[in-house]
């Protein structure tokens, strides 16, 4: 299929890169002269107008980050697609700018699909990201071959903005694990336990999660952006999540270096408590 990419960053590019290797057309866009460049170093074909990149193509990829990208770069495409064609908007979005978007491309003769992924910027490298769909079954289908290209599942949630729920789902679990997963190995530190070696442990364990096994990877970049978006349904569906008020706060103390210094260093900070491990003398183990 002819495959229009907008938006090459690291995810963006990998992404690129295995359409490509599976035989797809593949032209990108990026606004970045920098992330151009490297795209075209990794073998895609770079066009320097979003419009150039679009024309002629059946399937739209928009990998952008945030909502007010989405509705931008989707409203360009559509001045410049061929009517039959379906946008793929790949970002963690609210499912309302999912549906409004939708409405849209239906006038226009255009098909939508929500398609944000998970497993994250090592599921992009590797080509084995999850896509979690939203849109009617023929949409879906249709750009399935595309999706396969760099996921190892492909799942239709539902109708449009279903995809955005699912992914919200998901990184609900995800960031409630971070903050279990720290105050587990936290207190593993606290007697003199290597958190690391504790970690190995648990994750072979009935207590382990997906989380867990990829911790040391997790970057916590968009935390407090996917916690905004999980509590803001919740608000909006009148449904009370005491816990994911507290994960919603909690979370937002912890970062990369955190999970690093907790890990591998001889201390760890959390909640403005800086925790070394215990002496014989204080309870500890050692």
């Amino acid at each position: 299929m002819k495959v229009s990419i907008i938006g090459v960053g690291d995810m963006g590019r990998d992404i690129a890169v295995h359409v490509r290797d599976k035989g797809h057309d593949v032209t990108a866009f990026d606004i970045s002269e920098q992330r151009r460049t490297d795209a075209a170093g990794n073998g895609i074909k770079v066009v320097h107008s979003l419009a150039a990149a679009v024309a002629g193509a059946e399937v739209h990829l928009v990998i952008v980050a945030t909502d007010e990208q989405s509705e931008t770069v989707t409203r360009e495409i559509l001045g410049s697609a061929a009517k039959g064609s379906t946008i793929a908007i790949l970002a963690t979005n609210s499912p309302k700018t999912m549906q409004a978007l939708a409405v849209e491309c239906d006038a226009k003769g255009i098909g939508f699909v929500d398609a944000p992924v998970v497993f994250g910027r090592e599921g992009a490298r590797d080509g084995t990201l999850g896509s979690l769909c939203g849109g009617t079954k023929e949409h879906v289908a249709k750009i399935t071959p595309v999706l396969e290209a760099y996921s190892k599942d492909v799942h239709h949630v539902g109708p449009v903005g279903s995809g955005q729920v699912a992914k919200a789902c998901n990184n609900m679990l995800h960031w409630a694990a971070c903050v279990a997963n720290f105050e587990v190995l936290l207190l593993a530190k606290r007697y003199g336990i290597d958190a690391q070696n504790m970690r190995e442990i648990l994750t072979q364990c009935p207590g382990t999660n997906g989380t867990l096994e990829r911790w040391d990877g997790t970057r916590f970049t968009w935390h407090e952006k996917d916690m905004d978006l999980a509590l803001t349904l919740a608000q909006d569906g009148k449904l009370p999540l005491p816990l994911f008020g507290q994960v919603d706060q909690l979370v937002k103390h912890l970062d990369a270096e955190k999970v690093k210094n907790l890990l591998y260093g001889p201390d760890a900070d959390y909640l403005g408590q800086h925790v070394k491990p215990l002496t014989k003398e204080e309870g500890g183990l050692n």
